[in-house]
């Protein structure tokens, strides 16, 4: 599979500029970093979570850092839980397993993200498959991510 159609069709609607980033197949965040030679503090990574009403959101964070459901669920007054992989499996049927884009509204979603993101000149987004990172910059990131909250709700941990 290749890079998620719906997302790119998405942003390109948008006048969403990216740049395609090519790297060796990769099944982890710390493997894209490393085969893609970026920071993971710079890679956007979704976070599918549903509360006991079925309501879906995208938690969008650093690869590089781990999401505090307490604080978050602090945050929006709620009681968020992580989704079942097979249920992000049937939302995402355009991108490979383990590569859902950190683009709430491509796919119909609420979204969160989280703050540090706003302060990079330049974000990474998984495209749907193992092999393709799409650069946007600070304007269009903040374009993409201005339908959601944006709170300080993960922590960096150290790989």
């Amino acid at each position: 599979m290749n890079t998620s159609t719906r997302l790119t069709r998405y942003l390109t609607e948008r006048s969403i500029a990216y740049q395609e980033i090519r790297h060796f197949h990769s099944n982890s965040s710390i493997g894209t970093a490393i085969t893609a030679n970026i920071s993971l503090k710079q890679i956007a990574k979704a976070v599918l979570l549903k509360n006991h009403e079925d309501k879906k959101l995208m938690a969008i964070l650093p690869a590089a850092h781990k999401i505090s459901l307490s604080v978050l669920n602090d945050n929006l007054h709620g009681s968020f839980s992580l989704m079942k992989e097979q249920d992000v499996y049937q939302l995402f049927s355009d991108c490979n397993q383990g590569a859902v884009p950190p683009a709430a509204k491509a796919y119909n979603l609420s979204m969160v993200c989280e703050r540090e993101l706003d302060q990079l000149a330049e974000v990474y987004l998984e495209a749907g498959d193992h092999k393709t990172l799409l650069c946007v910059r600070q304007d269009d990131f903040k374009t993409l991510m201005s339908s959601g909250k944006h709170l300080h709700f993960s922590r960096e941990v150290f790989h």
